[in-house]
């Protein structure tokens, strides 16, 4: 059995197991007893609610500085499961005094808004819905986390006058049952489709989640309360957590010292500011560079670096410098699809040849678009290659029409070209490449960043030289 086979298979399994367990103690009622425990179902709640409350401040945190949409919708995710699971634990006994539907309402809605906000994690970072929530990315996860506990106060407050809210009756139990699971599954969908090409075990975690999640639901509308069939579900959504954090875990275990990483957010040398903002998934990529072509990754990594010292001579803030850390250092992905024979090609390309190359920019762009990379860096890996003049691909943009960190990166990535040594020719030295870029300033490349680039060679020579050899 191929790795692929075993994942479908595990995956499977995963879901299946708890679902036959539940139907068999479900449907034999001398199996399945009375476990009445307000006090165990309070342990389990809080349990359940701590963690993933501490889960979203964390992943919220890490997010902001990797500039990663996709993990602050995750800490959003678990923010609305953790506060309206705790009401749903902390008003069970209260149902028997008041008979109140607050605990089911709020166990129902803090399944459906986690689901929500994984379903808008799955999405491309280019849709325009996700383009504005990125711009507030900062603010994401503090007006989310007041919203939701305005929400969970309104519940506990008015529970009684909410009586029209039975969201585990009739046709809204079902309607919600078929939003999670559509919105779930389309979740696992896209998540499992990425996680096949790259591997990251973060993702592999959401696609666990995700389907216990849809287990839950399914327990949850279909159970009866404080039998032991209805317990599951409370620990399918503990199970789902712990993916969670077991995937961060393993994503994240490489990325060093969190304290030495929040140390160097501070510090202005420009190879810390590309290993501060490097995220997982960049790292991943890297190493999958790497192993395909040691050439392309140093590449990156040295235009990544000139790109840098360019932006903080144009006076770059620094979410763009972390946008050109991170977009330059990738920039060159889609050309893992290029086959070696065309990529180091010693003598002049064919026109179908050229075709090819040129698709790299929008193949790198869709991967990492699919991947939670934000508009700035989106911007560098698609436009590197634009030119000033109009001329350039893969879209033909020109002057201010092409997005400033392209532009910057693009005499980055021309200058190392020029200066790197490759199987059909050999690397210029610092002069003549200088010579070369300054003869296409206003055709290929923007006046503003070539002038930059000039005023660095004069002070910083040594910087891109030593680089460069």
């Amino acid at each position: 059995m191929n790795s692929q086979a075993k994942i479908y298979l595990y995956l499977l399994l995963s879901l299946a197991v708890p679902l036959i367990v539940f139907m068999v103690l479900h449907m034999n009622p001398a199996w399945d007893y009375h476990l009445h425990s307000p006090n165990g179902h309070f342990y389990v709640v809080s349990i359940v609610s701590g963690l993933a409350f501490a889960l979203a401040v964390a992943v919220g945190v890490a997010a902001i500085r990797l500039r990663n949409l996709k993990i602050s919708f995750l800490s959003l995710s678990f923010v609305s499961l953790a506060a309206l699971f705790l009401v749903h634990g902390l008003s069970t006994p209260r149902e028997a005094y008041h008979n109140t539907a607050l605990p089911s309402n709020a166990a129902q809605m803090s399944i459906l808004l986690a689901v929500m906000w994984l379903w808008l994690s799955s999405m491309s970072s280019d849709r325009r819905m996700i383009s504005w929530l990125s711009a507030h990315q900062r603010w994401l996860l503090p007006i989310w986390t007041v919203s939701i506990a305005v929400i969970c106060a309104l519940l506990w407050l008015f529970s009684d006058q909410m009586s029209w809210l039975q969201m585990k009756q009739g046709p809204i139990k079902w309607t919600a049952t078929l939003l999670i699971v559509g919105l779930n599954g389309w979740t696992m969908y896209r998540y499992l489709e990425t996680y096949l090409s790259t591997r990251f075990p973060l993702q592999l975690a959401i696609v666990y989640s995700s389907g216990w999640m849809i287990a839950a639901q399914f327990i949850n509308v279909t159970g009866k309360m404080w039998m032991l069939s209805w317990w599951i579900y409370h620990l399918l959504l503990l199970a789902s957590i712990s993916a969670m954090i077991v995937g961060i875990y393993y994503q994240y275990r490489s990325s060093g010292s969190y304290t030495m990483s929040l140390k160097q957010l501070f510090q202005n040398d420009p190879k810390g500011w590309i290993h501060t903002y490097m995220s997982p998934a960049v790292r991943e990529l890297i190493r999958t560079t790497e192993t395909r072509d040691a050439y392309t990754a140093g590449h990156n990594y040295r235009v990544a670096l000139y790109a840098i010292q360019l932006g903080e001579e144009l006076g770059l803030n620094s979410d763009q410098l972390r946008a050109i850390a991170q977009g330059g250092i990738v920039h060159d992905i889609g050309k893992l699809i290029v086959p070696d024979n065309i990529l180091n090609k010693p003598g002049k390309l064919t026109p179908e040849e050229r075709e090819i190359i040129e698709k790299h920019p929008v193949t790198g762009f869709n991967l990492c678009r699919r991947l939670g990379f934000m508009q700035e860096e989106l911007a560098v890996i698609r436009s590197h290659h634009e030119r000033w003049d109009g001329s350039g691909y893969p879209d033909a943009l020109s002057g201010d029409n092409i997005p400033l960190l392209a532009r910057v990166t693009a005499v980055a990535d021309v200058y190392d070209a020029l200066t790197s040594s490759r199987s059909y020719r050999a690397a210029l030295s610092h002069e003549e490449a200088m010579a070369i870029i300054l003869k296409e300033r206003g055709k290929h490349f923007d006046p503003l960043c070539v002038d930059a680039l000039i005023r660095i060679a004069g002070e910083k020579g040594w910087a891109f030289k030593a680089s460069a050899s």
